[in-house]
């Protein structure tokens, strides 16, 4: 049994590893293990303990240029220190929001996620973000046109 507790060691292998998934994650394990020189029980195991350290997840991600391509929404928020923490919580609870930030800097906390129109942004962010307990100002960003994003970096998609 893997030892969760412990921070897993990645060497070169399981980065090369990693690296190829991220660029697509249906690829055989022979193919992968092919390309590494190595068999295709090291890859299995690897991507094993990858997945059992929590190290990577195999995940499908949305083209939000191809399935109505929503706006990504930035939400500053400045906030009382002694309620950050249920703040957290209680964003990270809201079905419209993929991600849930404590920051150093303007604001206190970043929240973001997609919607579909202006009113929905109005509403969650005026209307119940504004409304919780220790929140001093909210301030939204909304993204008018996206030039680059490497779903690698970090998966934002709708519910």
């Amino acid at each position: 049994m893997i030892n969760n507790t412990k921070k897993p060691v990645l060497d070169d292998l399981d980065h090369k590893l990693i690296e190829l998934l991220a660029q697509d994650a249906r690829v055989s394990n022979r193919r992968i293990a092919t390309q590494l020189g190595v068999t295709e029980g090291t890859i299995r195991g690897r991507i094993r303990r990858l997945e059992e350290t929590h190290c990577i997840r195999l995940t499908a991600v949305t083209n939000t240029l191809v399935v109505g391509a929503p706006r990504v929404v930035l939400i500053g928020i400045e906030a009382s220190q002694t309620e950050l923490q249920s703040l957290c919580e209680q964003l990270a609870a809201m079905p419209e929001i993929a991600c849930v930030i404590r920051m150093l800097g303007r604001y206190d906390l970043l929240a973001i996620g997609l919607f579909q129109s202006l009113e929905e942004i109005a509403q969650v962010a005026n209307n119940r973000i504004l409304a919780l307990p220790g929140v001093s100002h909210v301030e939204t960003a909304i993204a008018v046109k996206t030039l680059k994003y490497d779903h690698r970096m970090a998966k934002i998609t709708p519910a």
